[in-house]
């Protein structure tokens, strides 16, 4: 897995690398100190899973530079990190294309469960955006979230994993089954708990169960 981090604070950029280090599946990172070369290494290598980039940077006009990055790099998931907390702001970025908005104030812990959704294809929404109503506007954004997924928030892929689970099936074996990486699929059972607020693969089975997202007869 390869992710780019661009951001003008090494003290920072060490930090998110100690983040990054705790994924499922091993990451090589690539790092920029500015809006500029974090673009071209993005257009070098359109390989990236994942593009983490900060806003105030030399090089960076905020949102529109995160709209423009969308719009060259469409293929490459970016989530912002930054220091701004502002709900307007927040919207700003989601309205530019943004996979996702991590406050710089939050935890490693929230930040590694905001990165697992987003590589498995999901968008993060910053507790802020989610505690107020939902007008016209973040209509839009949240409309992006539930994009291929079901009622209960899992993509198609995810329930593909969950019913290979459901059958008893580890991740090597899972993997070997639907084509992808080891390391892909752990970020998808990961992903799965998360959706559900499970901490096993049992719960996860029960509760899908209960749910009816698979078949009793499972487990």
């Amino acid at each position: 897995m390869k992710i780019l981090l661009v951001d003008d604070h090494a003290l920072f950029r060490d930090g998110l690398r100690y983040v990054l280090q705790q994924l499922p599946e091993e990451v090589e990172i690539m790092e920029a100190a500015n809006f500029y070369d974090g673009m071209m290494l993005a257009m070098q290598h359109p390989e990236l899973d994942l593009a983490l980039m900060d806003l105030h940077m030399p090089g960076s006009e905020g949102p529109s530079s995160i709209g423009y990055f969308h719009q060259r790099c469409p293929h490459i998931p970016v989530v912002v990190v930054s220091g701004e907390e502002g709900r307007a702001c927040m919207e700003k970025v989601m309205g530019q294309g943004a996979m996702g908005f991590i406050c710089k104030s939050s935890s490693a812990v929230v930040m590694r469960a905001a990165l697992i959704l987003v590589l498995s294809g999901e968008v993060y929404m910053p507790p802020q955006l989610m505690r107020q109503n939902i007008g016209p506007h973040e209509s839009d954004i949240i409309d992006r979230r539930s994009l291929n997924t079901n009622e209960h928030g899992l993509t198609q892929r995810q329930m593909q994993v969950l019913t290979h689970i459901a059958s008893g099936l580890s991740n090597k074996d899972i993997a070997e089954a639907i084509n992808l990486a080891e390391g892909t699929v752990k970020i998808h059972v990961a992903a799965i708990f998360q959706v559900l607020r499970v901490s096993s693969r049992m719960e996860a089975v029960r509760l899908a169960q209960k749910l009816g997202l698979i078949d009793s007869r499972y487990g």
